[in-house]
C-alpha cells in the first residue's frame, strides 16, 4: 500500500522572477521503489484538481535543452496548477522510461536522422517505456481518484483510466515550438499527441 512519507513547504522561484510555494509530498510503498514526488500547488483543491504527470527530463528541466519542450512545459504547468489548484507529479522516468544515458544515445541517433521514437526502437527499447502505475498510486494516497489531466498525450489519460483514476477531461498544454525542437514536436503529433504550438 502506498502511503505519504512526508509533506513540507517548498518555496519556488524561477529565473523569470515568478514564484510560489508548493507542498512537496514524498511516498512509501510505490510499485517501482523509486523516489517520485508530488507538488501540491495553488488554492484549496476543488473537486477535480488539475494534475500534471511530468516525466523527468534532466536536459530539458534543468539544463534548458531546446531539443524538446519538456522544460517549458514544466514551467507552464507549475504556474497553471498554482492558479487552478492541483498537483504536479514528478516521475523519475527519464527519456520516456529508458534512462538518461540511453536518452543521450537516442539524441545521437536523432542527429543522424531518426526521430525520437525511431531512435528508441533502434536502441532496442519500446517507443515509450513509461508506466503510470506509480502516478495512480500517488493520487490514491493523496485522496484523489478524479482529476483534470494537464497533458497533450491521450495515452497518458488512457493508462491512468485503466489504473482506476477517472480522467474527467484532458487539458492541453502549449507545445513550445522553436527551430531546434520542430522535428521532435512533429514526431509527437504523428504519435497522437494533441499539440497547439507557441513559437519561442
Amino acid at each position: 500500500m502506498t502511503t505519504i512519507r512526508a509533506e513540507l513547504a517548498l518555496p519556488m522561484r524561477y529565473p523569470d522572477g515568478w514564484s510560489t510555494t508548493a507542498r512537496v509530498v514524498s511516498f512509501d510503498g510505490l510499485a517501482d521503489g523509486r523516489e517520485h514526488l508530488a507538488l501540491r500547488l495553488g488554492p484549496p483543491l476543488r473537486r477535480t484538481p488539475l494534475v500534471r504527470v511530468h516525466s523527468e527530463c534532466l536536459t530539458g528541466d534543468v539544463f534548458g535543452s531546446a531539443r524538446c519542450d519538456c522544460g517549458p512545459q514544466l514551467r507552464e504547468s507549475v504556474e497553471r496548477i498554482a492558479d487552478a489548484g492541483g498537483y504536479l507529479l514528478y516521475l523519475r522516468q527519464e527519456g520516456r522510461g529508458i534512462g538518461l544515458y540511453a536518452q543521450l544515445d537516442a539524441y545521437a541517433l536523432q542527429d543522424d536522422g531518426l526521430d525520437t521514437y525511431e531512435a528508441n526502437l533502434a536502441l532496442g527499447y519500446g517507443e515509450d517505456e513509461r508506466d503510470y502505475t506509480v502516478a495512480a498510486q500517488m493520487l490514491r494516497a493523496l485522496g484523489e481518484r478524479r482529476i483534470a489531466l494537464l497533458s497533450n498525450n491521450p495515452d497518458k489519460a488512457a493508462q491512468l483510466t485503466a489504473l482506476g483514476i477517472e480522467v474527467d477531461r484532458l487539458v492541453p498544454t502549449a507545445a513550445h515550438l522553436c527551430a531546434t525542437n520542430a522535428r521532435y514536436l512533429a514526431a509527437k503529433v504523428r504519435q497522437g499527441h494533441l499539440l497547439r504550438t507557441v513559437a519561442q
